[in-house]
């Protein structure tokens, strides 16, 4: 089973398109942005691992890579 949470490639513009279950979440342009958007989804924030492959699948970069 696929992560929930797919943080994108990074656009020619920067930032990264962040989506749950196929649902559009927004650009984020950070880790700061990506917790609030996880935040919003009712995630602990405080206790996540950016890097846990279970919950967030990240494409073409990992948490450092955002341009």
């Amino acid at each position: 089973m696929p992560a929930p949470i797919v943080v994108h490639p990074p656009s020619p513009s920067g930032g990264r398109r962040v989506t749950a279950n196929g649902r559009i979440l927004g650009l984020a342009h950070g880790l700061q942005d990506l917790a609030e958007f996880l935040r919003r989804l009712g995630l602990d924030t405080d206790n996540l691992r950016f890097d846990d492959p279970e919950l967030i699948e990240w494409r073409r970069g990992g948490p450092d890579v955002w341009h």
